[in-house]
């Protein structure tokens, strides 16, 4: 089992940046694809990046060009770097290996994008 501790989230207003971040219970984590969920009121729980052990990203089309995922294996972390935010973003953002969850999820960080 790995759990997962994401922080990072805010307040933010639209145009603004955040940096989640990740930190995975064991290394056993740098072998898997990690991806970023969010999950907005109402919704369901959406992949909107991930990133393979070595590198290779993908993301969601409502994110692309505005995210950067990466990941620090050594450190069994993961990063989420969030520009151009708007209020569409506004969700419980989770981690979690991708493109299937084969773990419990952590508590998530509250990314909220208002004026």
């Amino acid at each position: 089992q790995v759990q997962f501790v994401e922080s990072g989230g805010g307040l933010v207003p639209p145009g603004g940046s955040l940096r989640l971040s990740c930190a995975a219970s064991r290394s056993i984590f740098a072998i898997y694809q990690m991806g970023w969920y969010r999950q907005a009121p109402g919704k369901q729980r959406e992949l909107v990046a991930s990133i393979t052990p070595g590198g290779s990203t993908n993301y969601a089309d409502s994110v692309k060009g505005r995210v950067t995922i990466s990941r620090d294996n050594a450190l069994k972390t993961g990063y989420l770097q969030m520009n151009s935010l708007k209020p569409e973003d506004t969700a419980v953002y989770y981690c979690n290996s991708a493109p299937r969850s084969v773990w419990g999820w952590g508590q998530g960080t509250q990314v909220t994008v208002s004026s």
